[in-house]
Parts: C-alpha cells; sequence; structure tokens
C-alpha cells in the first residue's frame, strides 16, 4: 500500500480535499446517526456475522465492542480516506456494507506520528457501531518513531476500535529493535488479549530483513492478514495463496487473507479469491479497498460461492535448508534454542544451523537431512521460540549464553530470554515489493 512519489501533489490534494469533506461529515454527524438506524434497517441485507458496538452516545471503552466474535471473522472492507467513500456520507456508507454483506470496516486512524483525528474519531465508532458494523483502526508505520506510533494505536483503540491492524510495509525491513519497540510498547498500553493483526507482505522469502518474527512473535499481532495482491503481483489467484500460505504458516498465526478489488481484477478472479479463502481455512477475507472498488468488483466480493469440490490447498510450509536466509530462518533459529540446541541467531542458514538441525532430527526421529522441511517444522514449533531482547551491540552472543538460553528452555516452561544482537539478515534488501505503490494507498 504504498504511493508512488511523483503522486505527492495530487495526495496532498486528496488530503485537502479528504479534509474538507469529512469535516462537512463531521458537522451533520449528530443527525446523520439519528437517521442512520433507520436507514440502514430499511436497507439491510443478510448479514455475515452479527455486530456489535456500545449504543449510540454511550461510553468509549478500551476492549472490543463484541468480545463474542472476532471482527476479522467476517466480511471486511478497508477504507482508506473516508471523505471518497460514498462522499464520507455515513448513511450511505452503512447502506453499502449491509447490502454487500460487510459486517467489518477497517478505517485508517493513523500515519507514522499524525493521528487522523478528522477521520477516525469516537463519534464516527459510535455511529457504525449502532448500525451493527465492526470498526477496526489501521494504522500505517513506519518504524522511525516506534513508541509514537505505538502511543496512536493505543489512542484509536481508546476512540472503540474493535481491532487493530498493523500496517507495515518496506519502511520496517531491518528494523527488528524498532519493531521490538513498538510491539512492547502497544502492548502495555492495550494488553495482550486485544485483537491486533498485521497486514505485510505476503511473501515472506523476499523480504529476508522484515521482522516477522517480532510482528508475530510472543507478545506480538495474534492474528496474520497478508496483502494477497495477486492482480498487482502479476501471477495467479491460485498461486497466491499457495506461496503465501507455504511461509505464512510457519509464524502459526491464523492467517486471514486481504483480497484486492483495486486495479480492476476480473469478477471471476474475485470469486476464485473467495472459493480459495474457503478452501485454505480461512475464517474471514477483507478487501482493498472501499474507494477503488468498482460496481462490479462489489458484486464479485458478495453474491455466493460455494465450496471447491475435489480442490486440495497446498499448504505445506516451506523447505528451507543451508544457503537459506532470512527472518524465516531467525525463527526456526529462535526455537532450534529453545529445543535445546543452540545456535548463533543471524538469520542465516550455515554450517553450525545445519548440524544442530540434523541433530535435532536424529533426536526426534527425523530423516537426518539438515533441512527444515513440513515434518521437522511440526517438531520443531512445538517448542516456544526464544524470547530475545533485540539490540544494537555488535558483540555476538557467545556459545556459553545460548547454552544457558537452551538449558533454561529445557528446564522450564517459561519461554527463555536471550540479548542478541540484529540478525544478519536484517541487513539485506528486498528481492521484490509485491505491494506496488500504484495501488494508491495514500501515506
Amino acid at each position: 500500500m504504498l504511493l508512488d512519489r511523483d503522486e505527492r501533489g495530487s495526495r496532498r490534494t486528496r488530503r485537502r480535499d479528504r479534509r474538507r469533506v469529512i469535516a462537512r461529515a463531521s458537522r451533520v454527524l449528530a443527525l446523520a446517526a439519528a437517521l442512520t438506524i433507520a436507514a440502514a434497517l430499511a436497507t439491510a441485507g443478510t448479514a455475515l456475522a452479527s455486530g456489535g458496538g456500545a449504543p449510540l452516545g454511550g461510553p468509549t471503552s478500551t476492549t472490543p465492542a463484541s468480545r463474542a466474535s472476532n471482527p476479522l471473522q467476517a466480511r471486511a472492507m478497508w477504507i482508506w480516506e473516508l471523505g471518497s467513500t460514498d462522499g464520507g456520507d455515513l448513511p450511505a456508507i452503512i447502506a453499502r456494507a449491509k447490502h454487500y454483506g460487510v459486517t467489518t470496516v477497517f478505517v485508517k486512524s493513523s500515519d507514522g506520528s499524525h493521528y487522523w483525528s478528522d477521520q477516525f474519531t469516537p463519534a464516527l465508532v459510535r455511529t457504525l457501531h449502532a448500525s451493527g458494523l465492526k470498526v477496526c483502526a489501521w494504522q500505517y508505520v513506519y518504524g522511525g518513531v516506534p513508541v509514537k506510533e505505538a502511543d496512536l494505536g493505543a489512542q484509536a483503540v481508546r476512540d472503540g476500535a474493535d481491532c487493530l491492524m498493523i500496517d507495515a510495509e518496506a519502511q520496517y525491513q531491518g528494523r527488528y529493535i524498532a519493531a521490538q519497540t513498538y510491539v512492547q510498547r502497544l502492548r502495555s498500553l492495550i494488553g495482550y488479549r486485544y485483537p491486533v493483526a498485521l497486514a505485510g507482505f505476503p511473501y515472506v522469502d523476499l523480504h529476508p530483513a522484515f521482522p516477522y518474527s517480532v510482528f508475530l512473535g510472543p507478545g506480538g499481532a495474534q492474528y496474520n492478514a497478508p496483502q494477497m495482491y495477486w492482480r498487482s503481483i502479476g501471477t495467479s489467484v491460485s498461486a497466491v495463496y499457495a506461496h503465501t500460505y507455504a511461509y505464512n504458516e510457519i509464524y502459526q498465526r491464523p492467517i486471514f487473507p486481504t483480497g484486492q478489488l483495486s486495479a480492476n481484477p476480473p469478477s471471476e478472479q474475485i470469486e476464485r479469491f473467495r472459493e480459495l479463502s474457503r478452501a485454505y481455512g480461512a475464517g474471514g477475507v477483507s478487501w482493498w479497498d472501499w474507494q477503488s472498488a468498482s460496481n462490479s468488483s462489489w458484486e464479485a466480493m458478495s453474491r455466493p460461492v460455494g465450496d471447491l469440490r475435489g480442490f486440495t490447498p497446498q499448504k505445506a510450509m516451506a523447505v528451507i535448508g543451508r544457503g537459506a536466509s532470512g527472518d524465516v530462518v531467525v525463527w526456526a533459529q529462535e526455537h532450534l534454542i529453545s529445543a535445546g540446541f543452540p545456535v548463533e541467531v543471524s538469520g542465516q542458514f550455515k554450517d553450525r544451523t545445519y548440524n544442530q538441525v540434523v541433530a535435532f532430527q536424529a533426536r526426534h526421529g527425523l530423516q537426518p537431512d539438515g533441512e527444515i522441511g513440513p515434518e521437522t517444522w511440526a517438531a520443531l514449533l512445538r517448542f516456544k521460540p526464544v524470547h530475545v531482547d533485540w539490540t544494537a551491540n555488535p558483540v555476538s552472543a557467545t556459545a556459553d549464553r545460548l547454552r544457558t538460553a537452551a538449558a533454561a528452555a529445557r528446564a522450564s516452561a517459561r519461554t527463555p530470554a536471550v540479548t542478541l544482537p540484529v540478525p544478519v539478515s536484517a541487513s539485506e534488501h528486498a528481492r521484490r515489493n509485491e505491494i506496488p505503490g500504484s495501488l494508491g494507498a495514500g501515506r
């Protein structure tokens, strides 16, 4: 969801227009709220899941509006600029959501260190809640001021968001310490049970420096919502599912695919994306994004689809071995330590990691080939990853420290902790950016 640099001028114009429209919408918010319930009920279609939330005018809560149901387990739409979403007309937004069976909306709440206070407001959340919609906040984060970004995420929670969606992309590559700071600060403010999801790059192997193991690791996001924009990537719907699941399943977070309505994808591809979401067992699908979706895309996103008969999803976890590098190797090394096989957490699969994998496989009755494939992943992921406190200290962890951490893992049910320098793989460049700026998600 990046913006091309040559679009900055038009971005400023859109922001100005957005502020004007939303300001006008805010002035009539009280009247719109009163009209919303009747309008929504009159036009309501069959919703996919029940809504929740406090009644209009009720107190803003720092807990999800509906704890009984996950707001991600629904048909959801992303809203980038409220003023460009049915003109910022809340009754029209609610009516369209009801008509197409949308039960959750992700509304942008902040960008870096700037809170979109003219867009994501307690009044907006209360109004949408009153109509039966769940409202999740999404923030675009850069990593330059992680404490501030975490504070703004918590502010959206205080403003009534049912969940928080972290949109972290290219700017967070290599920033393990910033990601750790953001996650720890956020959780200290909102608690560890509040629903948080990561919407990041879908192809983990193309982004060796991205700290997936922090955002999706202990204390991080409970859910994974990879941006699977097959049309922009230039691949098929089937291929984007197979590639995404092969690497994202490794992080053991429930996957809620983010599909593409931008760039005018053919209706049959949208329907195929939905069919495959069912085949892969996804609990819900969200779509990027409201303001760029055509009428035909809305229809394809909502018309009934069935199960795929005779289709076997390709969900086997990816194989990594000697020569591999990136965060998925970091993740494997963290688990090896917890399993009692100390290894440097470098993000590089070299001889030491190979030998420890062979030893692990031998102990667990697996073929000792030194590769981490589906069976070895299954055995390895039964152990909690070692808790790493990332540091800029360039001194590598000593073998004694790693052995101590491994011993602690064997002796205690608690996740052990060890302070380590940022992995070597954090300095690697992305091999491709599969979320191009042409998607037009403004920052």
